[in-house]
């Protein structure tokens, strides 16, 4: 086997703070793909960047909690507050999404808007996945993968549904990195990573930012981030290591 390897940014067009690290480190460092947030302040922002940088793959990062949502609000009234933003209360949202059919309809409905929303900016799709992990939930899940085949969905991260989503035809890397040092993906803890790296396909995701903007976790060491993806050392490692680099697509099977 050989090792490949993707390396992910989320959050894309959360803000331009966000969208200018993916932007550097595409550019100048080992970042290869990032998941755009259709509905975000900087999701145009974030577009337009992509388009200058037809080498970076780049997929869907559904929000379904703790966002802005594509549909109005009155189409979707269980999953909003009375601000028209999503609930932050994941464990009472995602109850109400398994257990009451109303919720579903809506659920189904602001998912399908959300790939509409992608495919209307002609981007190449290349993954989904979902802001803080809500594919983890089993009627998210099902619903990413059945309305996104529909949309081009080829590949996903996931983790816990590996073997079901490969058997609806998905790509899935076998290991994902990042859950366990979500928000301080430092330069020593991604060369740990890269340096033990296993055979087979593998993620690492991050959250790069040039530094904190509206709405960003107060923990997160953003900037630290964007210096992992952009440490030149990194980077002549990986250009002499053998590892296979790029977005989900490079792997996927040709159709």
């Amino acid at each position: 086997m050989v090792k490949q390897l993707i390396i992910t940014a989320d959050d894309f067009g959360a803000a331009n703070e966000v969208n200018e690290a993916v932007e550097i480190a595409h550019q100048g460092g080992i970042l290869t793909a990032a998941s755009l947030m259709v509905s975000a302040p900087a999701a145009a922002d974030a577009v337009a960047r992509a388009k200058r940088m037809p080498s970076l793959r780049v997929g869907l990062h559904l929000v379904l909690v703790d966002g802005r949502p594509a549909l109005p609000a009155s189409e979707i009234p269980d999953l909003v507050d009375r601000d028209g933003m999503f609930r932050t209360d994941m464990a009472r949202a995602g109850a109400a999404m398994f257990f009451l059919p109303r919720v579903r309809r809506q659920l189904a409905a602001e998912i399908e808007a959300q790939y509409k929303a992608f495919a209307a900016t002609d981007l190449a799709f290349d993954h989904v996945n979902t802001h803080k992990h809500f594919q983890l939930h089993p009627t998210i899940a099902s619903m990413m993968v059945g309305i996104g085949k529909r949309y081009g969905v080829r590949a996903a991260r996931t983790l816990a549904f590996r073997r079901s989503f490969r058997a609806k035809g998905l790509l899935v890397p076998d290991r994902v990195y990042g859950l366990k040092w979500s928000g301080a993906m430092t330069n020593e803890r991604v060369r740990e990573i890269l340096d033990a790296l296993p055979d087979g396909l593998n993620e690492i995701y991050m959250h790069p930012a040039t530094g904190p903007y509206p709405g960003s976790a107060r923990a997160y060491r953003y900037a630290e981030e964007l210096a992992a993806l952009t440490d030149q050392q990194t980077v002549e490692f990986l250009k002499s290591s053998g590892i296979r680099c790029g977005g989900f697509a490079d792997f996927a099977p040709a159709r």
